[in-house]
């Protein structure tokens, strides 16, 4: 089997890891040479982090690293059984996209997007074979987490989705919810207002990063506080979703608050950029 990854990123990496671990042949597209070396880069140092952790065999390790591929040219995923679009949270950006992985794979048995929160239909639309067309929207980190959400649009045959749960839950041993194909989904369309909640108590002074994040932990035992969770997400991440939310559903609880807006303006974007609510060596 042969999957393609449309962008190679922390989610995209990801992905083709999990996918690779587990046999499976994966091409990466990234956007250019630079971003290609900097995705195989990126996952080959997540596979020897995993060597050294005890968690990979010496041996899976290289047997993972000879399944993936990584270019710079989107036409070389053709000929893959299926894609996985993992770009930046834009829906201008995923419909060309989805255009262009329209007429590479036109035999493809399923064309997802691994969206946060823009409707599948809306991607869809884009293609002449709406119903091979779903999301699977998996979670981060890819590695670890079991879930994923996947989501069927109004034209999203049977058969796409039977393929897609397959591969998620047989092939990656991963755990798939099936979702409506409504913004945010089952799991951000609960966690992101809860967010954002969070952001307006520390923005309003009412109470510390720190206590907010020990409240919710010690107090709901929440493996992580909303604030470092937002760090974790992506806080540009998070604000794509929470105007995917607002749009569909004109819920003020998915308003984003001015402090949000403000941090992603200055580049402060959580574990990814080094610096969000909290700083990060890495």
């Amino acid at each position: 089997m042969r999957i393609g990854v449309v962008g190679g990123g922390l989610m995209g990496s990801g992905i083709a890891e999990v996918c690779i671990r587990a046999g499976v042949d994966v091409t990466v597209a990234e956007v250019d040479a630079a971003a290609a070396e900097r995705t195989e880069a990126a996952i080959m140092r997540s596979l020897e982090r995993g060597a050294k952790a005890g968690k990979l065999e010496p041996a899976a390790r290289d047997e993972s690293a000879r399944h993936l591929a990584v270019t710079d040219e989107l036409e070389q995923l053709s000929g893959a059984d299926a894609a996985i679009e993992a770009v930046v949270e834009s829906e201008a950006v995923k419909r060309q996209v989805f255009d262009r992985l329209d007429s590479i794979l036109p035999e493809a048995s399923f064309l997802a997007s691994n969206t946060s929160s823009v409707p599948i239909m809306k991607l869809a639309a884009e293609t002449s074979r709406p119903e091979r067309v779903l999301g699977l929207h998996f979670f981060n980190p890819v590695p670890v987490m079991k879930l994923v959400e996947v989501i069927r649009s109004i034209m999203t045959a049977d058969e796409a989705v039977e393929a897609a749960k397959s591969f998620a839950a047989e092939t990656l041993g991963k755990t798939p919810i099936d979702s409506q194909d409504r913004a945010g989904f089952i799991v951000n369309a609960l966690l992101v207002p809860y967010l954002l909640s969070a952001i307006r108590m520390y923005e309003s002074g009412f109470a510390s990063k720190e206590d907010i994040d020990s409240g919710m932990v010690l107090g709901c035992a929440h493996p992580m506080g909303p604030l470092a969770l937002a760090d974790l997400v992506g806080l540009d991440t998070l604000l794509a979703v929470a105007e995917s939310l607002y749009e569909e559903f004109r819920d003020p609880g998915a308003v984003a608050p001015a402090l949000l807006n403000r941090m992603v303006e200055a580049g402060l974007l959580g574990r990814k950029s080094g610096h969000g609510f909290y700083a990060y060596d890495e």
